[in-house]
């Protein structure tokens, strides 16, 4: 679906590219995770997907088709990003705002709309909130409202850079369980986390970058090795099993 083909990419004024030589795919009906340091690389790689930062070398396709070569609407139309940051310049329902997910295709008061939009409000449970505006939410609340947003674009591939800074246990549950559902529905999920934990659960597939270059990609028991994670982060730590499902687990150690 969404193929990253040796990647790089340079900041003007930076001695190093931000990202080099990076290949990675994400595929339908799974979740792809890209992991690693801050600094990494791993947001650079989102800002590129959405053409905001230019490549030195290599493509990105959606479905074998080049991204420089695509409309902005028609990559709307196939991907929905999540971004790290939004900022909104004026305040709305968050009825309103889920709409605007129709903007690219062009049909916010049809039928057709309306059907994705009410799919896409109850698959993200946020039924309730939708006479509210979006000023008032809580941070889990204003993150499942985005995801909703999403879903209501209708595409094949979900993209989301830190869906869950910020937010508590719980709700960090609720957004990757609700991950989890819309890539068994047969989307692409591309997930940028710090929550290696997390990542491990869920994930079928993590790509872990170190210095803008891929340290090692595939299972979550291929990436969850005390001897690869110490390199990486620079931190003493051991890899575990969690007791509940069974996944690896990182348990950072005192440094002593």
């Amino acid at each position: 679906m969404i193929v990253f083909d040796s990647v790089r990419i340079a900041y003007p004024g930076q001695r190093d590219a931000a990202v080099e030589d990076v290949s990675l795919g994400c595929a339908r009906g799974i979740i792809t995770a890209i992991v690693g340091p801050n600094g990494s690389g791993k947001s650079t790689l989102v800002r590129a997907l959405l053409r905001r930062v230019p490549l030195a070398r290599g493509a990105i396709t959606v479905d074998r088709t080049p991204v420089a070569e695509l409309a902005p609407r028609a990559l709307a139309r196939r991907v929905a990003f999540v971004t790290q940051r939004e900022e909104t310049a004026f305040s709305r329902t968050v009825r309103d705002y889920i709409a605007l997910a129709r903007f690219p295709h062009g049909d916010a008061g049809g039928a057709t709309a309306q059907r994705a939009i009410a799919s896409a409000v109850e698959s993200a449970a946020v039924g309730a909130l939708l006479d509210r505006t979006i000023d008032t939410l809580s941070g889990g609340e204003w993150q499942r409202v985005r995801i909703a947003r999403a879903l209501a674009q209708q595409g094949d591939a979900l993209v989301l850079d830190e869906p869950t800074s910020f937010l508590d246990v719980a709700h960090e549950m609720q957004v990757f369980e609700l991950l989890a559902q819309i890539a068994g529905s047969g989307v692409a999920v591309l997930l940028v986390s710090h929550q290696l934990n997390l990542v491990a659960r869920f994930a079928a597939h993590i790509v872990l970058l170190h210095h803008g270059r891929v340290a090692v990609a595939g299972t979550p028991s291929d990436i969850m090795r005390g001897d690869v994670l110490e390199r990486v982060y620079e931190w003493p730590l051991v890899v575990s099993r969690d007791p509940a499902v069974g996944a690896p687990a990182l348990v950072p150690l005192r440094r002593q």
